[in-house]
């Protein structure tokens, strides 16, 4: 198995060790592909996944969302079959699927249909983290049709 080092990055960095961590944890965690599942980009800030949990209840699913990770876990009841299975094709086990979600990312619904769970995020970026104009030696700038103009004595000038 094939792994890249990250040893020399993390010896030249600072604050990233988050980053690193999910690296390896996912190089780490490739190996079960049940139940598959999509994820898509809808716009700039919503996202969906999809999980392909066919004969699964919504009773049989549990999601838990916490910073930063979002878990799907699935356990199956036993149940009882009138007859004696010749041949089991149908995957019939419990999984846990984990996502690593971005900071101000959150789960905002979630839906099963058609043996499809769906799962809706959206992130919110609070507002004190958005990006601000900075006012330099009290003439604030503004931005108008992508030109900058300042207010103040730079425009008698």
């Amino acid at each position: 198995m094939n792994r890249f080092d990250l040893t020399p990055y993390r010896r030249s960095t600072v604050g990233f060790d988050r980053l690193f961590d999910l690296l390896e944890n996912n190089a780490r965690n490739t190996g079960d592909n049940y139940p598959p599942f999509n994820i898509e980009r809808r716009n700039e800030d919503a996202y969906r996944i999809t999980i392909a949990v066919a004969g699964f209840t919504s009773a049989d699913l549990d999601i838990t969302a916490q910073q930063n990770l979002l878990t799907v876990q699935g356990r199956k009841r036993d149940e009882a079959s009138d007859g004696e299975m010749l041949h089991v094709g149908i995957a019939n086990r419990g999984f846990e699927r984990r996502f690593e979600l971005a900071d101000y990312v959150r789960v905002e619904n979630a839906d099963l249909k058609d043996g499809l769970l769906v799962v809706d995020l959206v992130r919110e970026v609070p507002e004190a983290m958005k990006p601000k104009k900075i006012a330099i030696g009290g003439n604030e700038l503004k931005v108008v049709d992508g030109d900058k103009k300042s207010d103040g004595a730079a425009d008698a000038a």
